[in-house]
């Protein structure tokens, strides 16, 4: 484990952002969600990342989003910031603003699209890092910026003051246990399926989607897996495999956390903005039938659980679109 001090917990959201049918962010349910989340065991809540669209949020939205989930967890969870840009001095903006906003952290994604080189990539993670007083987590997820941040790149960021931990989304377990045995970096588990597995070697907690609809069994795993209790961990990780399965497998994991947490009633919306849509009828009927193997889930009750396909088809245009700048 690492001995930096922990500022953000161990069982993370990677929080949806709820919209309205017309694709507008509906803010009363955003509060909504943010404390049944944080209720539900979350010790943090990463806004405008990933899950919450980040990438067709305006900053407005994105800024609001930051003061809204600090109003909302009003010292129960910290609130870190996700997303970032792909260019330097947009994401140094935008990280200034959301220190202000009051989020406790910030979360830097790999410059995406542009493919920077691993100089590049460093380059920007130490720009943001010394625009900062926030504790800072490096996101690691080349599936979707196409470029991996480098074992070296990591123990060379790891140098800096801010930089305290990284979000692994790229599942190499070899590579995690070489930077946890080489640096005091935290290392938060970005993969829903791996998280019991990330833990057994010594990360520090998971920044997860399914937590979205299920966040007490993560908190079971992460307190077991404290108290050195590996058949309770395992108990609530197999209790969990389908759901995942259901979240995580056959479209985009925010489009069906959104399917499933609307059809528990827990969101007003499944709605999603353009490009991504909801699920076709062939995909909404994998996720249902996946759900089919979900049995007794701690917060969760899929008996009550009514799909809405109509309501999840196709995506919005927001009347005020994101910009890159």
């Amino acid at each position: 484990m690492s001995n930096i001090a922990n500022p953000f917990g161990q069982v993370l959201v990677a929080l949806v952002t709820p919209f309205t049918a017309d694709g507008e962010v509906d803010w009363p349910g955003v509060e909504k969600h943010i404390d049944d989340c944080i209720n539900a065991g979350a010790d943090g809540i990463v806004v405008t990342g990933t899950t919450g669209e980040t990438s067709t949020l305006t900053d407005p939205e994105k800024l609001r989003l930051v003061e809204v989930g600090r109003s909302v967890a009003a010292g129960r969870a910290k609130i870190i910031t996700g997303g970032g840009s792909n260019e330097t001095a947009h994401a140094i903006q935008l990280y200034k603003a959301s220190e202000k906003a009051g989020a406790d952290g910030v979360m830097i994604v790999t410059p995406y699209y542009n493919k920077p080189t691993q100089a590049g990539i460093l380059t920007h993670f130490r720009m943001i890092a010394d625009a900062t007083d926030l504790p800072v987590l490096l996101y690691d997820i080349p599936g979707r910026t196409g470029v991996p941040i480098r074992y070296e790149t990591i123990l060379r960021a790891a140098k800096h003051p801010n930089i305290v931990g990284v979000k692994d989304a790229k599942g190499d377990f070899a590579e995690v246990s070489r930077v946890l045995n080489q640096t005091d970096l935290l290392y938060f588990s970005g993969d829903d399926t791996n998280v019991l597995p990330h833990l057994s070697i010594g990360a520090t907690g998971l920044i997860g989607v399914t937590a979205n609809i299920a966040a007490a069994p993560y908190r079971t795993i992460v307190d077991a897996v404290n108290a050195g209790d590996l058949a309770t961990a395992t108990a609530a990780h197999k209790q969990l495999e389908p759901l995942v399965r259901a979240v995580m497998t056959h479209v985009p994991g925010t489009v069906a956390a959104k399917y499933i947490l609307h059809g528990l009633g827990r969101i007003s919306s499944p709605r999603v903005r353009l490009p991504l849509v909801g699920p076709e009828d062939t995909e909404a009927a994998l996720i249902e039938d996946e759900l089919s193997h979900v049995g007794q889930i701690p917060g969760v009750d899929f008996s009550s659980f009514r799909p809405d396909r109509n309501a999840a088809a196709g995506g919005a245009l927001p009347k005020v679109h994101g910009t890159t700048r």
